[in-house]
């Protein structure tokens, strides 16, 4: 919803005419200051243009008394003609009757020291249908302002003013907001003279400027707004240096919810632990978009990543949120093949300051993020190919950029990615990064035996062994660890297994070296994996968790239900492994891809109400 807010103007003096002035001076009539400075005032009336039937004029306000919070001007005209409409007049708010005009202060103005001068001041442009003579006497909060006069009557011009100041509003930003908040601020801004410009739009809070933009569409992302009731207004400014302050909007930011921050983790044995070395598991949900949309030209997220939507994972007490990335979209910038992403779509510096602002509001949140690399480059239509040989959405058949899942990360751009994602997110040890969604080297070379040496070591040239089958140079898992760590990242870095991060066998054998022991194991489970029994996670998972930290950062079902799901939960909270549904998405349902909600408020499906009913009792 766009508000429709009330605009204050204040006029620039135009043309070279004269100009009829009247100043009326306070007199000092006792020997002791303050007793002048309670009674005193000045007041400058100045015609600055007439045209037929209309004048423009502007008034300067001094308060030679004592300091005062608001301010009533009030004078009378000297002609029955003369008259100023509200809409014509900024910087206050008028009325008149008869001749006598009352010009009361605005929000932003009301404040005047002594010896100080309304700032910025009222102005108007007013209809004069006589002589339009210069008013006499003024008061100010029923003080007389009293004075000499000098009149010198402006020449009659044959044209209204050159220079109209620009108009600006700002879209209302929603809410709730809770600290720290982010909250994006839009404004609208517009120049009525032909040939002019707005060349700025600043965001201020109260009287501190917060941001300038000089490009519309206008907007600041403003983040970890601190508690409290915050005035926000715009003003633009045209071509001429003339300004339009608006009413000031008042925003609430409600005090944060206990808990502060997401922690900074690391990992000790096969516990994950927070700076204080409490014991901390990944309990929470995916959230899926980052990965399709701006590949597809839908943008950027698959719906709302807002503090409003942040406000309802955490109703669910949820403590992680797994973002899916697109290798392609993030280095984007003529680092990936030009034309890949259709005109639409998101990439480079606009992608990766989305994903940071979502991250730091998560954290904010107290929300642990899961960055990962979930599809990148590389053309395959081997075993188990899925999309990537039918060809995506909009996309061409045997398509080789980042829109559908691949067998291993590609070696061109993967450690690049990776590289970048890094250095993006080191100074912040709350965020955990993931390396890779779903690997399955194994189906494109026939063996787990191969498969798992691809997925350790990679290759340097298209189906080169040990990663025969796959037709591009495939980045193995310790080459991408390899990348994370020489920027000196410290973060926690899981790495799932084969079969779709289904199979973790044999992943403490390949586990790859690691210089700062933070490395954990991450697996996926749905109810048509080959591994989705207890019998089968005993077997297969128990023991990496009892050598690493483990976490099963997708688990869900394609029944609509949540049995399997509550099976697994429980399976887990006995080995101390942590658990991600799939997904917090709306518009995800069932067997075309579990979700756990049907809006963003929170509203959980069938199969959403298990894991926020399970979350209800071990998380907080």
């Amino acid at each position: 919803m766009r508000l429709d807010l009330s605009r204050f103007s204040q006029r620039r003096t135009l043309a070279a005419v004269a100009i009829g002035a009247i100043v009326v001076a306070g007199v000092a009539t006792l020997p002791v200051l303050p007793a002048f400075a309670a009674t005193g005032c000045r007041v400058t009336y100045t015609i600055g243009s007439t045209w037929p039937g209309n004048f423009g004029a502007s008034t300067t306000i001094q308060n030679l008394g004592d300091p005062i919070t608001s301010w009533r001007l009030e004078w009378d005209f000297g002609d029955d003609g003369q008259h100023v409409t509200p809409g014509n007049l900024w910087n206050g708010t008028v009325t008149q009757t008869g001749r006598h005009v009352t010009v009361t202060n605005v929000s932003y103005n009301g404040t005047v020291a002594s010896n100080a001068f309304v700032s910025p001041p009222p102005g108007f442009n007013g209809q004069a249908s006589g002589a339009n003579p210069v008013p006499t006497q003024f008061t100010l909060n029923g003080t007389a302002c009293n004075g000499t006069t000098q009149t010198t009557p402006p020449p009659t011009t044959t044209a209204p003013p050159t220079n109209r100041p620009p108009m600006v509003s700002l879209s209302n930003p929603g809410g709730p907001f809770t600290a720290p908040a982010t909250i994006l601020l839009q404004a609208t801004a517009t120049d009525p003279d032909p040939g002019d410009s707005v060349t700025k739009v600043d965001f201020f809070d109260g009287s501190t400027v917060i941001s300038t933009d000089t490009t519309s569409p206008y907007s600041f992302n403003w983040t970890n707004v601190a508690a409290g009731t915050h005035s926000v207004r715009a003003i633009a400014t045209d071509t001429h240096g003339a300004t339009n302050p608006m009413d000031p909007l008042p925003i609430t930011v409600n005090p944060g919810q206990t808990g502060g921050a997401a922690p900074a983790l690391h990992v000790s044995g096969n516990t994950l632990l927070t700076a204080n070395n409490t014991p901390y598991r990944l309990l929470g949900a995916n959230r899926s978009g980052g990965e399709f949309q701006c590949i597809h030209g839908f943008g950027m997220w698959d719906g709302p990543v807002d503090q409003a939507s942040i406000t309802a994972i955490r109703s669910w007490k949820i403590r992680a949120i797994r973002i899916p990335l697109n290798e392609e979209c993030w280095l984007g910038n003529g680092i990936v093949p030009a034309g890949d992403i259709p005109t639409g779509g998101t990439q480079g510096a606009a992608y990766q300051q989305a994903v940071k602002d979502y991250v730091n509001l998560l954290i904010q949140n107290g929300i642990t993020p899961i960055v990962e690399m979930h599809w990148s480059v590389g053309t395959y239509t081997g075993n188990s190919a899925g999309s990537c040989a039918g060809g995506p959405q909009n996309l061409p058949a045997n398509t080789p950029i980042a829109a559908c899942q691949k067998p291993m990360p590609d070696l061109q751009f993967g450690p690049m990615f990776w590289t970048s994602v890094a250095n993006a997110f080191k100074a912040n040890n709350a965020v955990v990064l993931d390396l890779f969604n779903e690997p399955f080297p194994e189906r494109a070379t026939g063996s787990t035996t191969t498969g798992w040496q691809c997925w350790k070591n990679g290759s340097t040239a298209a189906n080169q062994a040990p990663c025969t089958g796959i037709p591009f140079a495939v980045a193995g898992f310790q080459t991408l660890l390899n990348a994370v760590r020489a920027t000196g990242a410290t973060n926690v870095v899981q790495i799932g297994g084969l079969a779709f991060s289904n199979d973790l066998t044999q992943w403490l054998a390949n586990k790859p070296t690691d210089s700062t022991g933070n490395l954990m194991a991450f697996a996926h489970i749905y109810n048509f994996n080959s591994c989705s029994s207890t019998s089968c996670f005993d077997s297969q998972m128990a023991p990496v968790a009892a050598s690493v930290p483990l976490a099963l950062t997708e688990i869900g079902e394609n029944d609509c239900a949540h049995s399997f799901i509550d099976t697994v939960m429980s399976w887990a909270d006995s080995h101390n492994v942590g658990y991600l549904g799939w997904t917090w998405n709306a518009d995800f349902q069932c067997s075309s891809g579990p979700g756990l909600i049907t809006d963003y408020t929170g509203t959980a499906t069938n199969f959403g109400i298990g894991l926020k009913d399970h979350l209800n009792t071990v998380s907080n």
